[in-house]
């Protein structure tokens, strides 16, 4: 007993943190509406990858805050209702947050919980729209940056003697930045020009009112591995410089989910 005090006293860690890592794709529909390309709405099918780290701090600490870094990958093919006319959408999104919980109330001898979450997220997006049919301006970039205030509710579960997490999650903007060019202006006049006109433009949620929201259900598999199916919507929206765009996805969402823990040695004090 006094050895093993004396090697606990002689390498001390901190107390562990945990890590959950998911990898999501997703198929389902897609609508296309960019005015400075066509007036027409255009609807089809996509893919979406999606990547998550969930980073938490320690139950022992009693540390409520967790931080969310996302990569996502959404590639689409939309035509016109006449099937003429054809558009290919693109784009990267990055989404890093910091996301507190709350332990909102149990049941089944403390096994089941319910949380309530909420936070931030800066999330950065980078795409384009290309026309198939337009000889003059072709194609849309897309880039923009909001800060999004994100809620959720999350609940654990049993079920089938095997352990079920569910989670519902909403975003949506509160202030941020965004790249367009103006009305009838080419991008020949922009980038080899340099005629600039208004087109970087702050937004609020009135001027782009995107909307992101994500429902997960996580069956665990074994201890450190679950299988993930849910829906994603994301609906990303812009109307500045007498421009309007929307890009709306729907996708059916199918994936993995592990979860590690680290411990850290505490560092001698010299």
């Amino acid at each position: 007993m006094l050895v093993m005090a004396w090697t606990a006293q002689a390498n001390p860690v901190l107390p562990a943190t945990h890590t959950r890592q998911s990898y999501q794709l997703g198929v389902g529909p897609t609508q296309l509406l960019d005015t400075y390309l066509s007036q027409e709405k255009f609807h089809g099918t996509g893919f979406t990858f999606l990547s998550a780290t969930e980073r938490y701090g320690s139950y022992v600490t009693a540390d409520n805050w967790h931080t969310h870094i996302r990569h996502q990958l959404t590639l689409s093919t939309a035509d016109d209702r006449s099937g003429s006319r054809d558009e290919l959408q693109g784009d990267y999104s990055l989404y890093v947050g910091r996301i507190r919980n709350w332990q909102a109330c149990t049941w089944h001898n403390y096994h089941n919980a319910l949380y309530l979450e909420a936070g931030a997220m800066l999330a950065g997006n980078i795409g384009f729209i290309y026309n198939t049919s337009n000889s003059n301006n072709p194609a849309q970039a897309r880039l923009a940056l909001n800060l999004m205030p994100v809620a959720a509710a999350r609940a654990h579960v049993d079920l089938f003697k095997r352990r079920l997490e569910m989670r519902y999650e909403l975003a949506l903007p509160l202030v941020g930045v965004a790249f367009s060019p103006n009305y009838g202006q080419s991008y020949y006049e922009i980038f080899s020009l340099g005629n600039y006109d208004h087109n970087v433009v702050p937004t609020t949620f009135i001027s782009a009112p995107n909307f992101r929201q994500q429902l997960t259900v996580d069956y665990r598999l074994w201890r450190n591995a679950s299988l993930r199916i849910g829906y994603l919507g994301d609906y990303q929206q812009l109307r500045v410089n007498n421009l309007k765009s929307h890009v709306l996805h729907h996708r059916f969402m199918v994936g993995y989910v592990r979860s590690l823990t680290h411990t850290k040695p505490l560092k001698s004090k010299k």
